[in-house]
């Protein structure tokens, strides 16, 4: 472990590359992708992407798809509970400041009134994905590619840092397998 006054610098520097990619992202004109990511980032507001999904999965999916669909949706409860009640405020990190960054007006959504890390977004989105792919593998890759655009689509919009979104979907990764074998274990007594 580093002393103290060596793990300062790090974090600086962690935190002028989470600006600088904040920034460059922000800086990129993008007016067609824009109305896009809006759309997709809106999608995923209360998870209503992954409840439709999950829903399909569960009316076309057989026994693997119904599985999976629960799976996904204890991910994204257990998931959800974790990031909003206990990491959220461990983290403390303000929202970043769309005008200050001239982040196009165009990308804007409605400014989430929580603090920025992680995204509850993106961990939503990738645990509803890895959760998923516990029981149905062949739904992982669309769903994983799906909870990658949720996550970045929170940037280009400008209500998260990029290491928010990182530390989410790292969150909802890992947090998934545990709701999933919570679920087989209930599943089996």
């Amino acid at each position: 472990m580093l002393p103290p006054a060596e793990r300062e610098p790090w974090r600086e520097e962690l935190e002028r590359l989470d600006l600088a990619v904040y920034a460059a992202i922000a800086g990129t004109p993008t007016p067609r992708l824009d109305r896009v990511f809006r759309r997709v980032s809106v999608a995923a507001d209360h998870s209503k992407l992954w409840l439709s999904s999950a829903a399909l999965l569960a009316a076309f999916g057989g026994a693997a798809g119904r599985r999976s669909a629960a799976d996904g949706l204890a991910s994204v409860a257990l998931t959800s509970a974790v990031v909003n009640l206990v990491l959220k405020p461990l983290g403390g990190r303000r929202r970043p400041d769309r005008a200050a960054h001239d982040v196009p007006t165009a990308r804007y959504v409605v400014m989430p009134r929580s603090t920025s890390f992680p995204s509850g977004h993106a961990a939503s989105a990738f645990a509803f994905a890895t959760g998923v792919a516990a029981d149905f593998p062949e739904a992982g890759i669309p769903l994983n590619l799906a909870a990658a655009v949720v996550a970045y689509s929170r940037v280009h919009t400008g209500v998260h840092y990029p290491g928010d979104v990182i530390a989410g979907s790292v969150a909802g990764g890992s947090l998934a397998p545990i709701a999933v074998a919570l679920r087989r274990k209930r599943r089996r007594s």
